[in-house]
This record gives C-alpha cells, structure tokens and sequence, in this order.
C-alpha cells in the first residue's frame, strides 16, 4: 500500500500524533486507474490519476500517480514532505469544477471525516474567531450563526475555552451542530469561488 493511515479518525479524540503533525495528508476523492475519460493518448502513455482533498488547507488536488498504486477512495496520501511523497508523480492543484462527478460525490463526506479527525483545530476555531470588518465577525460567517449566537459564543469561551463539538453543544443554547456548520462553510468555500471572506480554504488555514 502506498496510502498512509492513522486508525479510527475518531480514536483519539482529534488528536495528532508527533509523527503526523509533521506530514500533509490527502485524502482520496476518486481514483481513475485509465487516467482522464477525455484523454485521447494510447493507454501505455496514461498514468492513472487520483483527485484528493489536502487536510491542511482544503486544497483540492489532481494526482498523477506510480502505475502500480494500490489506492481507493478515502485513503489518505503523504504528499509532504516530498521524500514520503513515494506514489505520487506530480500534483497540481485544481478548482471544485474540475473534479469528477464521483469526487464532488465524496467530497461532503471527506470533508466531514477531517473535521472529526482534527477536532480540536476546529473546536478551537471556535475559541480563537476574531473580527474581521467592525460589523462582521467570523463566527458570522458560519450558517446560521447570527449576533446573538455569536455574542453566546464569545461570552461563554471568556470564561473556559471549549473542550470538544459537544461542549459546545452543552454549552451553548441554539448551536446544535457546531460540527456540521463549519462542514457547510468548508464546503461553500470550495464551490464558490466568488465569496469575498475564506477562512478554511486556502492559504489562511495553512
């Protein structure tokens, strides 16, 4: 196998291990073993190919992989650093519209799967969210987070940061799925490429 794995997403409560912290994950979309449908050359000149969604940022990517990779859908890749980098060819980076209709398919559930696998990077996005304009804040950029959730958010972390989804939960009236708004957020900034704030996708989630 060329993919690497770190168990059950959820068996350590969000935690990293040292070993991961210092590599960048992918996690596979689709995989297309004839590479591109739309690619005319003979099939010998074909790599196959895999789209993947980079954990760190929510970077979606196009993977030109080894002929031999042993590979499927929701496996995570090493593709940083470059020497672990061992099933991958090349790589660029691509927009939602160039996935495939399978990789759009997946990509609610991956999405979800890495905010369950890093729990405590978004828990803490919740206890770090600053302003970003006078008016707006970012918590408000959330589905369905409006002045007063916002205001109860910020109130209730002054007095202990949160620890977990379901602290937040407990803790916050009318917030019932801290969870899922920031999957939906994600997942807006990645199909829309028109919004003017972005704070999981791209560079600022590095």
């Amino acid at each position: 196998m060329t993919t690497s794995e770190s168990g059950d997403p959820g068996a350590d409560d969000g935690a990293e291990t040292a070993e991961e912290a210092e590599r960048t994950y992918a996690v596979v979309l689709d995989y297309l073993p004839h590479g591109r449908p739309g690619d005319d050359r003979p099939q010998y000149k074909k790599s196959p190919l895999a789209y993947a969604l980079k954990e760190s940022s929510f970077g979606l990517l196009e993977l030109t992989l080894d002929d031999d990779t042993d590979v499927g859908i929701g496996d995570r890749i090493v593709i940083d650093p470059a020497e672990e980098r061992t099933a991958v060819q090349r790589m660029r980076d691509v927009d939602y519209d160039d996935l495939s209709n399978a990789a759009h398919s997946e990509l609610d559930y991956v999405v979800e799967e890495v905010v369950e696998r890093h729990e405590r990077r978004f828990v803490d996005f919740y206890n770090d969210a600053q302003p970003i304009t006078l008016r707006l804040h970012q918590l408000n950029l959330l589905p369905g987070i409006g002045k007063k959730l916002r205001n109860d958010v910020l109130d209730e972390r002054k007095r202990a940061p949160f620890e977990s989804f379901a602290d937040l939960e407990e803790r916050i009236a009318g917030l019932h799925d801290p969870k899922g708004v920031l999957v939906d957020r994600i997942l807006e900034e990645l199909r829309d490429e028109d919004l003017k704030y972005r704070t999981f996708v791209g560079d600022t989630a590095e």
